[in-house]
């Protein structure tokens, strides 16, 4: 197509009609009744793009006995989506500048309609990797479209509050998919769990091709050095977030390529941005992202996708670890679930564009005061006592992200150029932030256990009484099937040694409860003390000098475009005066 292609040459909008940023769709105005169509329709995408990950990840024990892998293996299914999910939002954005929005919306819900429908014939690893790599490519793009129908729903002084609210709702998926994956599964074991992804998607589908977006700007957007980035930047993610997954898994230095695969990703990587950083026209704004400002409020989106990990790492590892299941933890993700919608109800109603620092700062503080909550657990802890600690957690994260968004997104506004750098950096500390949390959280636990266990080892002497008791006590368990006092006394040994590495796993998960009430407590301290410093200490910013305006060249009879100056006619001369 050439330049002069009719689909490419600018629109003339109204000023409240005007699409905030390159690639978005314009904003006119809708009655009433659209407007709630839209935010339905913004709510059913969000929900697909997260559910169908969500599904796999709170149910990878069941899939791993249908696919006969070890567990081990089985977190390739999940790490396959990040992958590809977390390098997606390089090309996404400039596909919906160059080909438009309605291009993007049909092309890419048909694409995961049909992925979705692919996972009813997986039969092995290989294959299910393959989808859920697809899957994850698929649901960079539809996270992006929930947002933008949710925004059409509201106007323009309320859009920041649609922003808080699209981005709490993609935090109901996992939930969600606890709360109703029992169901799926004894409707037809782990296909059960695809049907009803797969019946979502062609509902959203039916739902976007009957509501469409309103249209936006197109321009020629890509350009050949692009893809080289991409083939440089994709596999580097995909081999960083492969070893952060499996080095706490398999161990760091258990297995060589989990350092070989960090080696060649921070190789690929750095070459990535070299390539960008001599660029004219860079897809990744390297000076922008490595600002002050940016950086921290990507560090601080990254830690708080750390102390968010608690929910998936440490209370669930916790209550799996004492012998619950999906089932008997159903009760407490509806409390999370409750927890999420008052967080998104009470962010639209604090939310101040202006003051956005007083709500992070108390959404960390209740995250650590959940946190510190939980670091009290024993034995006989059960979901019934984690309700109100992980419904402050649930609450307080949905609290800190929307305002800490709205930061970001208004350094974008005021220079569109940097939207493809924003969107991936905030898919980098949502996806890499949770896998890093994840890698750290959960090497942590196993540094803590192995030391609690040489503690309690320590302490467990058969000269003790209570020690010679306990033993007894277990072996008694086993008279009627051992005669043996020696091999009753070795399984008396064993119950109390499994008793022993159970207390060192919960008093590790203690630890890292605390840890993430440390991490939330400092990051609320840096953020209210760099809003005092800034407010109070920092010099002001110089003020611009004034810049004296250009001579307007319709002030004269006849207006000459710039540069063109020589067509203009000269002014005649005046007429001297003759003495009389």
């Amino acid at each position: 197509m050439s330049d002069d292609d009719p689909d490419y040459a600018p629109r003339q909008w109204h000023p409240d009609e005007r699409p905030t940023l390159p690639g978005s769709p314009s904003f006119p105005t809708h009655s009433t009744p659209r407007r709630i169509a839209y935010f339905l329709i913004g709510t059913l995408v969000t929900l697909t793009g997260g559910l169908g990950n969500a599904l796999v990840t709170v149910n990878l024990v069941n899939l791993q006995g249908t696919l006969g892998v070890f567990s081990a293996e089985a977190n390739w299914l999940p790490t396959a989506y990040v992958m590809t999910n977390v390098s997606m939002n390089l090309l996404l954005v400039k596909f919906r500048q160059q080909f438009g929005l309605r291009a993007f919306t049909e092309f890419f819900l048909v694409l995961y309609a049909l992925v979705t429908f692919g996972h009813l014939f997986v039969g092995d690893l290989g294959s299910a990797i393959a989808v859920r790599a697809a899957h994850g490519m698929v649901g960079a793009a539809l996270s992006t479209l929930g947002l933008y129908y949710t925004l059409q729903a509201f106007k323009k002084e309320w859009r920041p509050r649609g922003i808080v609210i699209s981005t709490g709702m993609a935090q109901l998926a996992q939930p969600i998919a606890y709360i109703f994956s029992r169901s799926l599964l004894q409707m037809a074991e782990w296909r059960g769990l695809y049907l009803f992804e797969l019946g979502l998607t062609l509902v959203t589908l039916a739902a976007v091709l009957w509501l469409k977006l309103p249209p936006g700007d197109r321009f020629k957007a890509f350009r050949p050095t692009d893809f080289l980035t991409f083939s440089l930047f994709a596999p580097g993610m995909a081999l960083l977030c492969a070893a952060l997954t499996f080095g706490r898994v398999l161990w760091w230095t258990e297995n060589a390529w989990v350092g070989i695969a960090l080696a060649v990703a921070i190789a690929l990587l750095l070459a990535a941005i070299c390539v960008e950083h001599n660029r004219e026209n860079p897809l990744l704004n390297i000076r922008w992202l490595t600002n002050g400002m940016i950086v921290r409020l990507a560090l601080a989106l990254m830690l708080v996708r750390v102390v968010l990990s608690e929910q998936s790492i440490g209370a669930v590892g916790f209550l799996r670890l004492v012998g619950l299941n999906n089932d008997e933890m159903q009760t407490l993700f509806i409390v999370i679930l409750l927890s999420t919608i008052l967080g998104i109800a009470v962010s639209v109603l604090i939310i101040r564009p202006p003051h956005l620092m007083a709500p992070q700062v108390v959404a960390l503080l209740i995250m650590a005061l959940g946190a510190w909550v939980d670091s009290h657990a024993s034995n006989v802890t059960r979901p019934a006592q984690l309700y109100v600690s992980q419904g402050m957690l649930a609450f307080g994260g949905v609290m800190f992200l929307g305002p800490l968004l709205l930061t970001l997104l208004g350094s974008v506004i005021s220079n569109p150029a940097n939207l493809i750098s924003f969107s991936v950096l905030f898919g980098l500390t949502q996806n890499l932030g949770g896998l890093i949390g994840s890698a750290l959280l959960g090497t942590f636990q196993v540094m803590r256990e192995k030391y609690h266990s040489s503690v309690l080892a320590e302490q467990l002497s058969s000269l003790d009484p209570l020690v010679a008791a306990r033993i007894q006590q277990g072996g008694a368990a086993y008279a009627r099937m051992l005669a043996d006092p020696s091999a009753r006394t070795r399984q008396g040994i064993s119950v109390l040694t499994q008793a022993a590495a159970r207390e060192a796993n919960i008093l590790a998960y203690n630890d890292v409860f605390l840890l993430i009430a440390v991490i939330a407590t400092l990051l609320a301290a840096w953020i209210f003390g760099r809003s005092l410093w800034l407010k109070y200490v920092a010099p002001p910013p110089p003020a611009p000098l004034p810049v004296p305006a250009p001579p307007d060249p319709t002030d004269s009879p006849i207006a000459v475009p710039s540069g063109d100056r020589r067509l203009a006619p000269r002014p005649p001369r005046p007429t001297p005066a003759v003495p009389t």
